[in-house]
């Protein structure tokens, strides 16, 4: 027995042990699932859906190859809905992910006159279409892909051979050259798939540990068996067999009687209670029966709220804006290096740009006026993007400044970023030093972002397009405005530099040098920056303006001069005038505006301001 139990235990063992080894060998799964499309050859754009992407689990790595200049190739990602509004009136190929047949389809996608003009209001220059035929060569050049501040992340030249990336639904892939040449025509995506045997690993040990034991019955039964051959004694006479005893049959008629009735009264009491218990379980279905028709089920009713698609999407992504930044600190840092417009122009706008333009014009012609502060990379103390998916968008963000030259804090700076269409760059409009102890409000989480304020909006304390004359009036006239009420002047550091006691102690001094030879005026009026307003979480609002003040020195009795200051000087190219010098400072502001009804006053969170324009007057 212990020979037959040994040999299961071998059969056993082999079959476990081969399966375990054929698991991870002849049954092993393949380690990929692999798809591929081939591109026509003048396609200048490829699009390739989530929804392709995440045909199968796991991360995708996506592998493109045939362009003509590899060095320049792109691969990016972004929303479905900004990739199609960077596209606008250009022609691309759509990929697709046909399920039966497990590869990838292409489709040619022409834009309509819908998705032309479906950009959010985009001021990009349109592109033609391509001709009939679709070649590339018979269009003008498209835009170029790289370096466009639309996309969640990019990868170019090389880096953009193999990417393996993680695309959640509602993304798509852009792939491109430069926009002139073709895009590469060779696509492949793969999958990972779970190549994790399980049962490998436990049926070879177990086959293992079955082996062991039919060694180990193979040995017992072979020492048995050796032992079983030894001389054996023959046993003695056997022992006679005891007599049967007879047995008793009952005769009686009556016992057998009484037996049969002891029967039938058995099986009367065994069906008594199963009679019982069936009227028992028969009237307890009726019973339940009874209750589920009286008793009802309370039925849970949905309520209504906002569907995803009404939820609008922030304007840019942290690590987005982080990237984005990036882009303009290295523009910023080579441009006021060399004081070169042309190159900030890139990167900056409005007011921001207007006073970068002034301070290198200065620069060139008085070599010790101070470089504007420099626009640092990170650290993003805050950031706070617009929720909309139309254009324009604007981005809010705070950075850390670092330690200056003698090693003092510098406060952080403000910045706020505006991009018109969906292949413009996200310019800065804004760039402020925020105030020192500044209480900024509550504001919404970058991943939610803040709604755009309307100009007009009268839940405000001040309608933001108010905002601006308003504290210019405080500025001109102090506590005899009508709007010094309104705002917190407590810890002002602007109107203490510029305000009404100012302006004042400039003319006094003017007077006691010249006396009345001259005259020194000061007015106010908007200037060309947008109005930027964004909502804060107690309805309240941060709000943007640009107003200048012009300073007019003017000469009053005839053979009399005006002598322009250094910095007037190098910018106007006027050193004294014998009729007056007109100088314009603009302001950068940004005011936190409570909620209508609130005890709450306007506060200014921050400020830059210096000369933007000088000329001499006639």
């Amino acid at each position: 027995m212990r020979f037959v139990l040994a040999i299961v235990a071998f059969v056993v063992a082999a079959v476990m042990i081969v399966a375990g080894i054929a698991q991870r060998t002849v049954f092993a799964p393949p380690s990929q699932l692999t798809a591929s499309a081939t591109i026509p050859a003048d396609t200048r754009y490829v699009v390739i859906d989530s929804a392709v992407l995440n045909a199968h689990p796991g991360q995708q790595t996506l592998s493109i190859s045939g362009a003509p200049d590899p060095a320049h190739q792109v691969v990016a990602y972004g929303r479905t809905a900004d990739v199609k509004a960077w596209l606008g009136d250009q022609v691309y190929v759509a990929v697709r992910y046909d399920a039966a047949a497990g590869g990838l389809k292409t489709k040619t996608v022409a834009p309509s006159s819908e998705d032309q003009g479906g950009s959010g209001g985009s001021t990009a220059t349109p592109t033609p279409a391509p001709t009939a035929t679709g070649s590339a060569s018979a269009a003008k050049p498209g835009p170029n892909p790289s370096g466009s501040d639309l996309w969640l992340e990019e990868y170019d030249g090389q880096d953009a051979q193999t990417t393996r990336m993680n695309i959640p639904d509602g993304l798509s892939v852009i792939v491109a050259s430069d926009g002139t040449k073709p895009a590469p025509n060779k696509i492949l995506l793969t999958w990972p798939v779970d190549t994790s045997t399980p049962w490998a690993f436990p049926l070879i040990i177990g086959g293992l540990v079955v082996l062991v034991i039919g060694i180990a019955l193979y040995l017992w039964g072979l020492y048995t068996h050796r032992r079983s051959r030894g001389p054996r004694r023959k046993s003695g006479p056997k022992m006679p067999k005891l007599p049967k005893a007879p047995k008793y049959k009952p005769t009686a008629s009556g016992s057998i009687e009484s037996s049969r009735g002891r029967r039938s009264s058995r099986r009367t009491r065994v069906m008594v209670p199963a009679v019982l218990a069936g009227a028992l379980a028969l009237s307890g279905i009726g019973t339940g029966a009874a209750l589920a028709d009286t008793t009802s089920t309370p039925t849970p009713t949905a309520t209504s709220g906002p569907s995803q698609g009404d939820v609008l999407p922030p304007a840019v992504s942290v690590p987005q804006l982080e990237r984005i930044l990036k882009r303009i600190s290295v523009v910023a840092a080579g441009a006021d290096g060399k004081a070169d417009a042309a190159q900030a122009k890139t990167r900056f706008t409005g007011p921001a740009l207007q006073l970068r333009e002034a301070n290198y014009a200065i620069r060139a012609k008085k070599a010790d006026e101070p470089v504007l502060p420099a626009i640092p990379a990170s650290p993003i103390e805050l950031s706070l993007p617009q929720a909309t998916d139309t254009w324009p968008r604007t981005v809010m963000a705070v950075v850390k400044m670092p330690a200056d030259a003698k090693g003092k804090a510098q406060a952080p700076l403000a910045l706020a970023l505006v991009q018109d269409s969906p292949r413009d760059n996200y310019m800065v409009e804004y760039a402020i030093a925020l105030e020192p102890n500044v209480k900024v409000p509550n504001l919404a989480p970058a991943s939610i972002g803040a709604a755009a304020v309307r100009p007009d909006s009268k839940l405000l304390k001040i309608s933001p397009d108010q905002v601006s004359a308003a504290y210019s009036d405080i500025l001109m006239n102090g506590d005899a405005s009508k709007w010094a009420s309104s705002f917190d002047l407590t810890d002002d550091k602007l109107v203490s530099q510029v305000g009404k006691a100012w302006k004042q102690q400039e003319q006094s001094r003017l007077q006691q040098q010249f006396g009345s030879t001259s005259s020194l005026t000061f007015s106010s009026r908007q200037g060309t920056g947008p109005l930027l307003s964004m909502a804060t979480n107690d309805s309240g609002a941060i709000v943007w303006v640009n107003p200048e003040e012009v300073q007019l020195h003017k000469v009053q009795e005839a053979g009399a001069q005006v002598i322009a200051g250094a910095t007037t000087a190098a910018l106007s190219g006027v050193a004294q005038s014998n009729t007056g010098i007109e100088s314009v400072y603009g302001y950068q502001l940004a005011f936190y505006v409570p909620p209508a009804g609130s005890d709450e006053k306007v506060r200014l969170l921050g400020f830059a301001q210096g000369l933007v324009s000088a000329k001499e007057v006639k």
